[in-house]
């Protein structure tokens, strides 16, 4: 059990909870006293991120949800809404990741990317705003990469998705800074997810997906310097969580516009 509880009674929206930091950052903020509704496009993946609640899950009512699409995210935010009674704040972690060569990147690659991360995160967060604007110390936490800022070899869609959200992320805290509702990003790197694992949507195999003849010495620029616990180069998504946990807390009231990157030292 968490030893803060800084999110008694507060009502958060979490997106692709079925799986990695979405998962964990459901699981912090349950161990924080905070009422959950957490979406995911997996079934099962949301089965077992209520398993993994366990004693907490009667504050976790879950919804299926597809970021990518305009009316999945219009029925499922209402759902997650009306169940609450309201929404405090807004954690938008689904994502996905496909590498290839940039010549080799199709076009329906390259759209999906930009559809479930950037388009899905304009949708959540679209459709949230009404209630977010009546709701208490409202925030809204977005997910960008390390890769928005640095270079991520083979994998210029997502990069591409993630600069956007880090971008909209900044316009939308001027926006809606007079009606006090904040706006921040995380950062995450080398952090083990459903992404690095090799899983995705719906469960299916995905993962980095690096080319069979990517050049892994262009890698050596995006290695952690603190140690991980056990073998290769993936933090937990406990790491992530917790900062997502502190954005989205009413004490983080002078934070807004920014980005805080998790990445180990990666790129220092």
């Amino acid at each position: 059990m968490a030893t803060l509880q800084r999110f008694t009674d507060r009502r958060v929206l979490i997106t692709g909870a079925g799986s990695g930091i979405g998962q964990a950052t459901v699981l912090r903020i349950l161990d924080e006293g905070g009422i959950v509704v957490a979406a995911d496009v997996s079934k099962p993946g949301l089965a077992d991120t209520e398993a993994k609640a366990g004693e907490t899950s009667a504050g976790l009512t879950t919804v299926v949800m597809d970021v990518g699409s305009e009316d999945s995210v219009l029925a499922g935010v209402a759902r997650a809404v009306d169940t609450m009674g309201g929404l405090d704040a807004l954690v938008n972690a689904a994502g996905i990741l496909r590498s290839s060569h940039f010549t080799d990147t199709t076009l329906a690659d390259f759209e999906q990317v930009l559809r479930i991360n950037l388009i899905g995160t304009f949708l959540v967060t679209r459709e949230a705003l009404p209630a977010l604007r009546i709701g208490t110390a409202p925030a809204v936490v977005n997910f960008s990469s390390t890769s928005a800022n640095f270079a991520h070899p083979y994998m210029s869609a997502y990069a591409a998705s993630k600069g956007g959200i880090q971008a909209m992320t900044h316009t939308l805290a001027l926006e809606f800074s007079k009606q006090g509702i904040r706006f921040n990003c995380v950062q995450p790197g080398s952090i083990s997810s459903g992404m690095t694992d090799g899983t995705g949507r719906s469960g299916q195999s995905v993962g980095p997906g690096l080319p069979e003849d990517a050049d892994y010495t262009l890698f050596g620029k995006i290695m952690p310097t603190l140690p991980v616990d056990g073998d290769g180069m993936f933090a937990k998504p406990d790491a992530v969580a917790a900062v997502v946990a502190m954005l989205a807390a009413p004490e983080a009231y002078f934070v807004t516009g920014t980005e805080v990157r998790v990445d180990g030292g990666t790129h220092m």
